[in-house]
C-alpha cells in the first residue's frame, strides 16, 4: 500500500493485477476537523459539460465520489443543474451523458445533416429578434428524464442555486434545509428549481414558480463564488480560514473592449462584458472574504480556460465534444494539485434541519 496524500489520508491500494497493470482504488479515511470544502459552477449553457466532464473525470479516475467530499455545492444556470444532479448523488459521467443525450434537442439541433442545420441555424437567428430562441419544453422534458418527481430536500448536500425575480428585480436564493430559517425551498421539485436558474434571457423563456417569474441566475451570479463565499461564512458560520474553494468555469473569452466603441460595434460586446466583468470581480471579492491578498489564493482554486472569442456559443451543440474533452484533459492537469485539498477523507455529514415526509407521493 503505498501513500498517495502527504497528509495520509487519502492512500492507493492495490487490489488485483491484469497482464500488464495493476487495478488499484482510492481509499479515503474520514476528516476530521473544521475544514470545510466548496464547490462553485458557474454558468454556460452547453458549455456546461466542460465542468460536468472535469469533476466525470475526477470520479473516473479516483473511485471517489464529488457529493461525498463537498460540504456545499453552489451552481447557476448549467451550473445549477450539474449542482442539483451531485447533490442527489448521479454519478458525474451521468450528468455527462445529460448534455450528451439531451443537449442537441433542447437546443433545437438534434437532427442531422448540413442544411436542416443551417436551416435551424437562421430561424432560431430570426426568431430570437423577437423572442427566446428556444422554446423551455425540450429542457423541461429533459429534466423529468434525468430527476424525476425528486425534490431540493433530497440532496445529500447542502445546496445554493442562484436565480432573479424579474418582476421584483431581486435576486433569489433555492437552499436546502442547511439552516432552520430555511423552511420552504426544500420542499420544490429539482425541475422547477433547474428551469429557474437556466431560464436564460433571449434564450429560454422565464419560468413562473409560486407566483415568481424567474429568470437565469447568471444576470447577476453567472460565477456564484462570491454566493458560495457569503453562505459559507455569513449563513453558515464558517470560519474563513476553514474554506477551502474550488471554482469551476466554462471558459473565459479572450475579451478586450475597444478604446472607441460605438452602438454598433458593440451591440454585441454588452452581456460578454458584463458577464465577463461579474466573473473577474467575483473571484477578487471571493479572495477576500476567505482572507488573503486578491493575486493567488492559496484556499480558492479556480479551474477555467481561455479561448478566442466566438469559439463557441453558449447553445451551440457542435462544439460540445470538443469541451468534453477539454473537461477532462483539464482533470488530468489539475487531479494532482486538488487530491489533498479536497479529496482528502470524506466530509462531515450533511444533516438538514427539515426534511420531507417519509411517505410523501
Amino acid at each position: 500500500m503505498s501513500a498517495l496524500s502527504t497528509s495520509g489520508e487519502v492512500q492507493v491500494q492495490e487490489v488485483g493485477t491484469t497482464e500488464n497493470h495493476a487495478i488499484r482504488r482510492t481509499v479515503s479515511k474520514p476528516r476530521t476537523g473544521g475544514a470545510r470544502r466548496v464547490l462553485s459552477i458557474d454558468g454556460g449553457g452547453l458549455k456546461g459539460v466542460m465542468p460536468a466532464s472535469f469533476l466525470a473525470e475526477i470520479e473516473g479516475s479516483t473511485g471517489l465520489r464529488i457529493v461525498d467530499h463537498f460540504d456545499l455545492v453552489v451552481g447557476t444556470s448549467t451550473g445549477g443543474i450539474i449542482a442539483l444532479g451531485i447533490g442527489l448523488r448521479l454519478p458525474c459521467e451521468a450528468i455527462v451523458n445529460f448534455y450528451r443525450q439531451h443537449g442537441p434537442r433542447v437546443f433545437g439541433q438534434a437532427h442531422g445533416g448540413w442544411l436542416r442545420s443551417e436551416l435551424g441555424s437562421h430561424w432560431r437567428w430570426c426568431r430570437g429578434l423577437v423572442t427566446n430562441k428556444h422554446s423551455g419544453e425540450p429542457l423541461r422534458k429533459a429534466l423529468e428524464d434525468v430527476f424525476g418527481q425528486r425534490r431540493l430536500g433530497e440532496s445529500s448536500a447542502r445546496l445554493v442555486i442562484p436565480t432573479w425575480d424579474s418582476l421584483q428585480r431581486l435576486p433569489r436564493l433555492f437552499k436546502t434545509a442547511h439552516h432552520p430559517r430555511f423552511q420552504i425551498d426544500y420542499k420544490v421539485s429539482a425541475v422547477d428549481i433547474a428551469m429557474a436558474t437556466a431560464a436564460a434571457p433571449t434564450y429560454l423563456p422565464a419560468y413562473r414558480l409560486r407566483g415568481v417569474e424567474h429568470v437565469d441566475g447568471g444576470i447577476w451570479a453567472n460565477n456564484p463564488t462570491t454566493v458560495a463565499a457569503v453562505e459559507a461564512i455569513a449563513t453558515l458560520g464558517w470560519h474563513a480560514d476553514d474554506v477551502t474553494m474550488l471554482s469551476l468555469g466554462c471558459s473565459d473569452e479572450r475579451l478586450v473592449v475597444p478604446s472607441k466603441l460605438g452602438r454598433l460595434r458593440g451591440a454585441g460586446l454588452g452581456s460578454e462584458m458584463m458577464l465577463q466583468a461579474q466573473s473577474h470581480a467575483a473571484l477578487w471579492t471571493t479572495k477576500v472574504l476567505l482572507g488573503g491578498g486578491t493575486a493567488n489564493h492559496e484556499r480558492l482554486s479556480r479551474v477555467d480556460l481561455v479561448v478566442e472569442r466566438g469559439f463557441a456559443n453558449m447553445d451551440d451543440a457542435k462544439q460540445m465534444s470538443q469541451f468534453e474533452g477539454l473537461g477532462r484533459t483539464q482533470a488530468r492537469d489539475w487531479l494532482p494539485r486538488i487530491q489533498d485539498k479536497f479529496l482528502a477523507g470524506p466530509k462531515q455529514a450533511f444533516v438538514p434541519c427539515h426534511s420531507l415526509p417519509a411517505n410523501r407521493s
